[in-house]
């Protein structure tokens, strides 16, 4: 290549975009040699650019690949000819239709082997690409392809060395743009063969020649046009333009040439590029401007003597001279046949008027570079549409960002929404169904104040009011003309109205929920088509973000009337000064002086008076030595217990007395088993305080119940289960973090963090679902040997103790046993008499006609309590005495069902038979003489009936 050639080539890589390859991923290389190896693939490239027929293409290839790869020893090419057919003409033949390299071709990717098939080659390349090939020597197999319709158009082969990384990035970038190539020589092939929708080139021939044009000067033309088309590979629809335009110029030896294109829609016209300027903003006018909707109609040119004054003095306006002649010819999408733009050639030089030659020069020129103009635009517009999306993303984010304020929000969507669709005015109203107006707090200036009162309409008056009632997009073009429109606003402001869009924003149910209105598009005649489906788009993002700031302000309000009542109830919970000044007054007493037997598993935490139960929590407290060792306050603890104790509602069972017996029987364990050997300090004391809170505020129904009711408890803690527990943890949490009752201030993060997670999975644990869940585990812990070190078995170890307090009033006398037996169905009772209230059926052990109580409690003793008390006993020897007792009361009920079975079923109240059944084994001194009182417990049978 000489220096001149060399010259012109840089200066032509400026004006074309190249695709490089990744120069940081390349082997490292001499700044001599990356400069060579750049320039060979920019003249490679520059190469294939001006191929415009398939002799051309075959030729740039082989050039082009043997410049790239300097050790390449044969390059044959193949061009698809037909549907199938891969034609070589270098020696001429085709490629076999199956076999190997077909095989290949169809994969549609490039690919390296050791050698290809001998008979599917011909002669002349066989001994650089016939398998099998030398150790250093490779075959390739390069399909050329055309990505819209996934097909090879050419495949190369090429007989080489194998390749390095450098070699494999330069080629990646020559099939691309050779892939372009080859889309633009079958292109043209494919104008000369089809039946074309507007002159070909060879009507375009024959026409030229009836009009005394020469051969030679046809020639010339075909020359130049081809030149044309080698330089459209701009993806700028502008640029291309510039192009296209300069050439009309030349060959009509006109003055000024612009297209008119036509909108989607078909509804305007609109001008990018005037002679050799691109406008700053486009120019449109409707379609139906004048005689140019003729033209697209019609599809006939039409010259200055077809236009009217008006339309004469408009065209001059928009080109910036008088025009003195006018050349309009539509050019047709050959692939829809429907009009895509007008050429417009103006003023002739010489004065001349524009002749036959010259529109058909402007037909044979689109020939070729309509489809380029076409895809091109298209491509453009998929461009738009692009931005328009990311622009859409961002609004959303936008939007998304002011859900707490709706008038901020809707401030927000007024200015996005003016911004989308370059509207001048914007207004944005709401939907108030009980008034059922279109009310506006928010206007394009700004808020209306408090001052200030709110604008309403009619919701079924007005453009506003049509669009709220049918739920339609309204696109008004000429805002006069519309029956709809009330012009005595313009009339008093001097405001023109030019045009509107009016939308409506729906919330996720598809109810209208607003109203958008935009006022005068600003950069065209009126909203277009592409308006409203961004208008469309925008309403969605704006019916969501409404409806969320509505339901975020609704949440909040909820939220404070929440602390409210939150306050309220921690206000009549609060625990004076006085109560803890009585409580501590006497200080803490030790345990053996509340009972001798207060350590032993025989005693009945029950008997004590209730108001005696939050000192023996200290006294516990004090024993176990967690006072000493986390260095608990005791006016805070003191005061958490006074706090945990009125948290706890009067249900019949689950109330203190049961929340004290349950930490009661902690104690119990950690003082006859030696828990300490098993569990960590701070494992224990979340365990003794979990007993304490792990039935705070209930209710007096189940888990079950409270799904069913749907209460706010459900609403809250439905979706994770164990809805109970889940409160009573929450409750237990607010205690905490009530000022002066937290018990754990003086924890280090990470142990207070700890601690409360221990009590959140301990009072979980009192979930029987959960215990059932995880017995098998029990079990084989048990079996297997349990393990202190082990994090998993400690935690599963907690878990068994905690079931075994909130059961442990199964383990005492038969009289307690009876005595709890009676509260717990006075509990289920109740709970079966909401139920059927409700309209549901209540399971047997809740309604009070079906229930068998003895047979329930057997029920429960074998398959819940027994095989609890039995692990228990197998991980603790010391806890046999417990499994033991259990047993007995099992034995008793037993007893208890046989006497009832031989006399008959209970009368309809299942509860008369405790009464009977106690008195019975009572007059025949099976409790001898301890009548001692039962805190928690009925002791008038009458009494409890009657509650």
């Amino acid at each position: 290549m000489t220096a001149l050639e060399r010259k012109k080539g840089k200066d032509l890589r400026g004006q074309q975009v190249f695709l490089r390859p990744d120069e940081s991923s390349a082997p490292a290389l001499t700044t001599r040699q990356c400069t060579t190896l750049s320039e060979q693939l920019q003249d490679a490239l520059l190469r294939l650019a001006a191929v415009t027929d398939a002799r051309s293409l075959r030729a740039a290839l082989q050039d082009s690949i043997q410049e790239l790869l300097p050790s390449t020893e044969c390059v044959c090419v193949y061009m698809l000819e037909g549907v199938s057919r891969l034609l070589c003409d270098d020696p001429p033949h085709e490629l076999p239709q199956e076999g190997k390299i077909r095989s290949i071709a169809d994969q549609l990717k490039r690919c390296q082997c050791a050698g290809l098939p001998l008979l599917e080659l011909p002669e002349k390349h066989r001994n650089c690409l016939a398998a099998p090939l030398p150790a250093h020597r490779r075959a390739l197999v390069i399909p050329l392809l055309d990505q819209e319709r996934d097909k090879a158009l050419a495949v190369v082969l090429v007989g080489c060395s194998s390749l390095s990384d450098q070699d494999e990035l330069h080629l990646n970038v020559l099939e691309k743009h050779a892939s372009v190539a080859c889309v633009r020589v079958h292109a043209v092939q494919a104008s000369y063969q089809r039946p074309p929708l507007s002159p070909s080139p060879i009507q375009s021939h024959n026409a030229l020649l009836s009009l005394n044009v020469s051969e030679q000067d046809y020639c010339e033309l075909d020359r130049n046009i081809l030149q044309l088309c080698g330089e459209l590979f701009d993806l700028d629809a502008a640029s291309l333009q510039l192009k296209v335009i300069n050439y009309l110029q030349q060959q009509t030896r006109s003055q000024c040439c612009c297209l008119l294109l036509v909108s989607e829609d078909n509804h305007q016209l609109f001008c990018q590029v005037v002679g050799d300027k691109v406008l700053e903003e486009e120019i449109s006018f409707p379609l139906m401007f004048g005689r140019f909707g003729q033209v697209v109609e019609k599809k006939k040119s039409i010259t200055l003597q077809d236009i009217s004054a008006e339309e004469r003095r408009q065209l001059s306006s928009m080109l910036g001279c008088e025009i003195s002649s006018m050349l309009c010819v539509p050019v047709a999408s050959r692939a829809t046949g429907q009009v895509v733009a007008l050429a417009c050639a103006f003023n002739k030089q010489g004065g001349q008027r524009h002749t036959e030659a010259d529109e058909h020069a402007i037909q044979h020129c689109f020939c070729y570079t309509s489809t380029v103009l076409t895809s091109t635009l298209a491509f453009q517009k998929e461009q738009k549409l692009k931005v328009e999306c990311q622009a859409l993303l961002q609004v959303a984010k936008n939007l998304f960002t002011h859900l707490d304020d709706v008038s901020v929000l809707l401030q927000e969507i007024i200015v996005e929404a003016r911004n989308l669709s370059d509207a001048e005015i914007c207004s944005v109203f709401l939907l108030d169904r009980v008034s059922h107006e279109l009310v506006a707090k928010v206007f394009d200036g700004g808020v209306v104040s408090d001052e200030e009162k709110e604008f309403r309409i009619p919701a079924d008056q007005g453009i506003a009011g049509h669009v709220a009632t049918t739920g339609q997009i309204l696109n008004i073009k000429d805002a006069y003309s519309h029956p709809l429109f009330y012009r005595g606003v313009d009339d008093s402001t001097g405001f023109r109205t030019r045009n509107i869009l009016c939308f409506p924003i729906k919330d996720e149910n598809n109810e209208v929920i607003g109203v958008a209105e935009l006022v005068n598009k600003m950069n065209g005649p009126w909203f277009n088509r592409f308006d409203e489906d961004l208008a469309t788009a925008f309403s969605i993002y704006c019916g969501i973000s409404i409806a969320h700031s509505l339901l975020y302000k609704k949440v909040h309000e909820a939220q404070f009337r929440s602390h409210l009542a939150n306050e309220m109830m921690m206000y009549h919970m609060k625990v004076s000064e006085e109560e803890v000044t009585k409580l501590l007054v006497t200080g803490i007493e030790p345990v053996k002086e509340i009972h001798p037997c207060y350590a032993e598993f025989t005693y009945t935490p029950r008997s004590l008076p209730d108001e005696t139960t939050p000192l023996c929590i200290l006294s516990m407290f004090e024993d176990m030595g967690f006072i000493t060792t986390y260095k608990i306050d005791l006016n805070t603890l003191a005061r958490f217990c006074l706090m945990v104790k009125k948290g706890y509602r009067d249900p019949p069972y689950h109330n203190w007395m049961h929340a004290f017996s349950v930490s009661h029987f902690c104690y119990l364990l950690y003082k006859n088993l030696g828990l300490s050997n098993y569990l960590e300090d701070i494992e224990i004391l979340a365990l003794f305080v979990s007993c304490m809170c792990h039935d705070l505020d209930h209710r007096g129904t189940n888990n079950s119940f409270q799904v069913a009711s749907q209460s706010v408890l459900a609403a809250l803690y439905s979706s994770e289960g164990s809805v109970m527990e889940r409160h009573h943890f929450a409750q237990a949490i607010a205690i905490l973090n009530t000022f002066g009752c937290n018990i754990f201030e003086k924890f280090s993060r990470k142990d207070y963090q700890r601690v409360l997670d221990l009590i959140r999975d301990i009072i979980l644990a009192t979930d029987l679902a959960h215990h059932l869940r995880i017995f098998k585990d029990l079990q084989k812990m048990a079996d297997d040997g349990y393990n202190p070190k082990s994090q998993t078995h400690r935690s599963m170890l907690l878990c068994l103790l905690m079931t075994s307090c909130d059961l442990s009033d199964q383990t005492k006398g038969w009289k307690t046993t009876r005595k709890i037996a009676e509260l717990i169905y006075k509990e289920f009772f109740s709970q079966g008499d909401l139920e059927k209230a409700m309209g549901n059926r209540p399971s047997e052990m809740m309604d009070r006609e079906k229930a068998y109580i003895p047979e329930l409690q057997i029920s429960f003793m074998e398959h819940i309590a027994m095989p609890i008390y039995k692990l228990l006993s197998e991980l603790f020897p010391e806890a046999t005495e417990l499994y033991e007792r259990v047993a007995a009361n099992r034995e008793q009920w037993t007893k208890v069902s046989h006497k009832f079975t031989i006399r008959g079923l209970p009368s309809n109240n299942s509860l008369d038979f405790l009464d009977q059944e106690y008195e019975l084994l009572q007059s025949q001194g099976a409790f001898g003489s301890d009548d001692h009182c039962l805190n928690g417990c009925l002791e008038d049978a009458e009494g409890g009936r009657g509650q």
